[in-house]
C-alpha cells in the first residue's frame, strides 16, 4: 500500500510513558511503563466509499474500532519462547483486512495497551500504533490515509495497571499524536481478524451502602475479554473474578464513581463470573457483565458422532476446548497463555483443527514463526523435545494443506535444528549431551519432575523424538527434491535406530527403559538438568514412542503396547502422552482392540467437568490444580476419526486418501473429513457396508 506510519502519545507531555519491556518473561518496569492510550480520527467525504482496505498493528495490544462498530483486537504476535526474551523478537506483524462501510465517513477509535503482561505477548520496546487505509470510492476514484500526526491521541489513565481500571480518573485532553521512528517493519499476518461475540450475563443490582456477591454460570468455558457497564452516583468498588471451576481463577478489580463502560485487555478462561461488589453511595448502582467471547474463525466444523453418548460428549468438549484454544497462536489454554514454544500442545491442537475444522491457516503460520524462533536462537528451543516435534508438526501441516512454500520457507530453520542435534550425538550414537531432556510428560516419577527429567528418565524418549524428526526430516527433503539431505536423513534415522535398540532395549524383559545411568557431564548440570539417577527405569512412555515411531519390528511393538494396556509395563501418562499411545496403536495394527479402551479413560473427566478439557488425567503434585481450557488433551477428536476411518493421506494437499473404515467395536459412527475440495462422509452400521461420499476432486483408495 504505502511505507506504514506509526504514532504514539508525545513525548514532550509523557516522557515516561515511551519505553516498555520486551516480554512479559522480564520484570524490569514491570508496572511504571503500564499505559494505555487511545487515538481517533474522522475521514469525511463528499461521495459514497465503496471499500476500504486496511493495514494495522500495534504495540502492545490494541482494541480497533471503525464508525463506532468492533473491527479488531490484536496483533498478531511473534510467538516466543522461554529463552531469548532480553532482546525484542525480530518478527512483528500486522493485520490486513477489507470493509465495506456503506458511508461517507470513516472514523477510527483504538485503544492501545503498552507492555506485556501475560508471557505470549512481546513488544519492541515502545509503544506505537499504525493503520494505513487504501479507500476505493463507488465513482471509482482512490484516496490512500495512514496514521500521522493529525490523528489525536490521550492517555487513559483509568487503566492504572494491569488488572485494575478507577473509572474516577478521567482520560486526558486530546493531543496532536507524535509520529515515532518505525521500530517494528512489521511483515502482514495471513490471518483473519479474530471472531467476536457478547455473552451477556444477568444484571448485578448492588443496593445502597451493601456488599453484593453474585456467580453467573456459563454453559461452557469460554476465553474472552471482560466488558463492563455500570450506572452509579457514587462510588463503587468491585472485583470481577475469572473462574473455570472452583479454583482461584484470575481477577480485576474496579473502581467507579459515575456512569462508565469498561473493556479489558487481558484474555480470560470462564465457565462463571464472580461479581463482588460494595456500593458506598446513597444510591442503587447496576453493573452489566458482559464477556467477549474470542476465537480465530471457524469456517466449517466437522463432526464425528457414534452410538456410545459419552464418547460423542468426549468430542464436543475437545472440540470446543480446541476452538477457544485458537486464537492468533494457538494456545495451551487461554488460563495459561504460554509462548509459541510449547510446540508439544500446538503439533496435537493442528492435527485436531485438520479433522475438525480443516482451515490450516493459523497452524501453517504457528510452524512459520516457530521457524523465526530457531533461526534467531540457532536451532533452539527451551523445551528440547518440543523442537524435535516441530519438524512432525512441519510436515503433517504440510500433508494437510499442500502448501510446499511451507517447506521451502522453513529449510533453513530445519538445517539448523538438525545441524544442532548432531552436536548432541555421543560416541555410542546416542544422545548424550543435550542441554536437557525437556519435555517428556506432566508428570512425576519417585517424586522426580517428567518435565525437566534427568538422564536416567528422559534420554529415551528424546532419542525417540529424534529417531521421529529425522523420519519426517527425510520425507521434506525428498518432497523438496533435496535427496542428498533426505539420504542423509535416512541414514542418520538408521543409526540412531541402531544404537536405541543396542543400549536401550531390554531384551530379557522385553522392553525399552527410559536412559542411561551413565553421569551427566558436570558442566551440563543447572536447574533444568538434574544430576542423573542410579536406578533403571521402564516407563510406558520410552515403549510407547518405541512403538510409535516404528523403532523396532511390527511383533515387538505389538508386545509393548499389550504389556502397556494390561499394566506390565510401569507408570502414569496425561492425555498428553496418550496421542503417541493412540498413534502407536494405529501405526501397529491394533486400531479394533484398543483405541475404544483408551478413549474410555477421557468419559469420567469430561463427566465431572463438562464445560472443558481437563489438563491432565493424574495432579502431578497433590496441590496442583489443572485447568479446564486446555487442548492438549484433545487427541480424541482427532485420533478417533483417523481409527475409525483408517485414513491416511497420500498426496498433500488430502488430494489421495487411503481409507480402510472400521466401527473398532463400535455399533454405528458417523465420519466427516475437512478437505480443501469439502467434505469426506463415512456412514458406518454394524453388519453393513461403510458408505462413503467425498468431493469429486480426491482420489479414494480403499484398503
Amino acid at each position: 500500500m504505502f511505507h506504514e506510519t506509526w504514532i504514539w502519545l508525545p513525548e514532550e507531555n509523557y516522557p515516561k510513558r515511551q519505553t516498555t519491556k520486551y516480554s512479559g518473561f522480564l520484570e524490569r518496569n514491570n508496572v511504571e511503563s503500564y499505559t494505555v492510550a487511545e487515538f481517533e480520527r474522522e475521514y469525511r467525504f463528499d461521495k459514497q466509499i465503496s471499500y476500504v482496505q486496511l493495514r494495522f498493528s500495534g504495540d502492545t495490544e490494541f482494541q480497533l474500532f471503525c464508525n463506532d462498530e468492533f473491527l479488531a483486537t490484536g496483533p498478531v504476535p511473534s510467538g516466543g519462547d522461554f529463552i531469548g526474551n532480553e532482546l525484542p523478537r525480530s518478527n512483528f506483524y500486522a493485520t490486513k483486512t477489507t470493509l465495506t462501510p456503506h458511508s461517507d465517513t470513516l472514523h477510527f477509535f483504538a485503544r492501545v495497551k503498552m507492555m506485556p503482561v501475560k508471557i505470549c505477548e512481546y513488544s519492541k520496546g515502545h509503544g506505537g500504533f499504525m493503520l494505513t487505509g487504501h479507500i476505493c470510492f463507488e465513482d471509482g476514484s482512490q484516496y490512500i490515509f495512514s496514521t500521522d500526526s493529525s490523528w489525536n491521541c490521550r492517555l487513559n489513565g483509568a487503566y492504572c495497571s494491569p488488572f485494575h481500571y478507577d473509572g474516577r480518573i478521567a482520560p486526558d485532553p486530546y493531543v496532536s499524536a507524535q509520529v515515532i521512528p518505525n521500530f517494528w517493519n512489521t511483515k502482514t499476518a495471513p490471518l483473519a481478524i479474530r471472531t467476536e461475540r457478547e455473552m451477556k450475563t444477568d444484571e448485578v443490582i448492588v443496593p445502597p451502602h451493601s456488599q453484593v456477591e453474585q456467580n453467573l454460570e456459563f454453559d461452557m468455558i469460554y476465553a474472552g475479554f471482560l466488558s463492563l457497564k455500570v450506572k452509579t452516583k457514587g462510588e463503587v468498588r468491585m472485583t470481577v473474578t475469572c473462574k473455570e471451576t472452583e479454583e482461584e481463577g484470575s481477577k480485576e478489580t474496579f473502581v467507579f464513581d459515575k456512569d462508565g463502560t469498561y473493556r479489558g485487555f487481558a484474555l480470560h478462561s470462564a465457565g462463571k463470573l464472580v461479581i463482588r461488589a460494595e456500593n458506598d453511595s446513597d444510591e442503587t448502582v447496576w453493573i452489566q457483565p458482559v464477556f467477549l467471547l474470542t476465537h480465530y474463525p471457524v469456517k466449517e466444523c466437522a463432526i464425528t458422532t457414534t452410538n456410545d453418548k459419552a464418547l460423542n460428549r468426549v468430542l464436543e468438549v475437545c472440540r470446543h476446548t480446541l476452538q477457544y484454544c485458537r486464537q492468533l497462536h494457538h494456545l495451551d489454554s487461554p488460563r495459561h497463555c504460554e509462548p509459541l514454544a510449547c510446540t508439544g500442545d500446538y503439533y496435537i491442537e493442528s492435527l485436531m483443527t485438520a479433522v475438525s475444522f480443516g482451515d490450516m491457516t493459523l497452524a501453517e503460520f504457528d510452524v512459520v514463526r516457530t521457524a523465526e524462533l530457531l533461526r534467531n536462537n540457532d536451532g533452539r528451543m527451551f523445551h528440547t523435545t518440543y523442537s524435535l516435534l516441530w519438524v512432525l508438526m512441519l510436515y503433517e501441516v504440510y500433508l494437510f494443506a499442500g502448501n510446499k512454500v511451507l517447506l521451502e520457507e522453513c529449510k533453513d530453520a530445519l538445517l539448523l535444528l538438525l545441524q544442532r542435534f548432531e552436536t548432541y550425538l555421543g560416541e555410542n550414537g546416542l544422545i548424550e549431551t543435550p542441554p536437557d531432556y525437556m519435555f517428556v510428560d506432566w508428570i512425576y516419577i519417585d517424586e522426580i519432575s517428567m518435565h525437566h527429567p534427568p538422564k536416567a528418565l528422559g534420554q529415551s524418549c528424546l532419542n525417540l523424538f529424534y529417531f521421529g524428526a529425522l523420519e519426517k526430516a527425510e520425507l521434506i527433503f525428498r518432497e523438496l527434491s533435496e535427496s542428498e539431505m533426505a539420504i542423509r536423513c535416512g541414514k542418520q534415522k538408521e543409526a540412531l535406530k541402531n544404537a536405541i535398540n543396542s543400549l536401550l532395549y531390554d531384551e530379557e524383559k522385553g522392553l525399552y527403559f527410559e536412559g542411561l545411568n551413565t553421569p551427566t557431564p558436570e558442566h551440563l548440570l543447572g536447574q533444568w538438568m538434574p544430576r542423573n539417577t542410579e536406578k533403571r527405569y521402564y516407563l510406558k512412555h520410552s515403549n510407547i514412542l518405541a512403538a510409535c515411531f516404528g523403532v523396532c519390528d511390527q511383533t515387538t511393538a505389538q508386545e509393548l503396547i499389550r504389556k502397556i494396556m494390561t499394566g506390565e509395563c510401569e507408570g502414569e501418562y496425561q492425555p498428553y502422552f496418550a496421542h503417541y499411545l493412540l498413534e502407536a496403536i494405529e501405526r501397529n495394527g491394533l486400531r479394533d482392540g484398543y483405541t475404544v479402551a483408551v478413549l474410555e479413560r477421557w468419559k469420567v473427566p469430561v463427566s465431572d467437568c463438562p464445560k472443558g478439557l481437563v489438563e491432565g488425567f493424574v495432579a502431578p503434585e497433590p496441590t496442583y490444580h489443572f485447568d479446564h481450557s486446555h487442548a492438549w488433551g484433545g487427541t480424541p477428536l482427532y485420533s478417533l476419526p483417523k481409527a475409525l476411518l483408517g485414513f491416511k493421506v497420500l498426496e498433500a494437499g488430502m488430494k489421495r486418501l487411503e481409507l480402510s473404515p472400521s466401527l473398532l467395536g463400535l455399533k454405528e459412527a458417523r465420519v466427516e473429513l475437512p478437505t480443501p475440495y469439502g467434505m469426506v462422509v463415512c456412514d458406518m452400521k454394524e453388519g453393513q457396508p461403510p458408505v462413503i461420499t467425498c468431493p469429486k476432486e480426491i482420489q479414494i483408495v480403499r484398503k
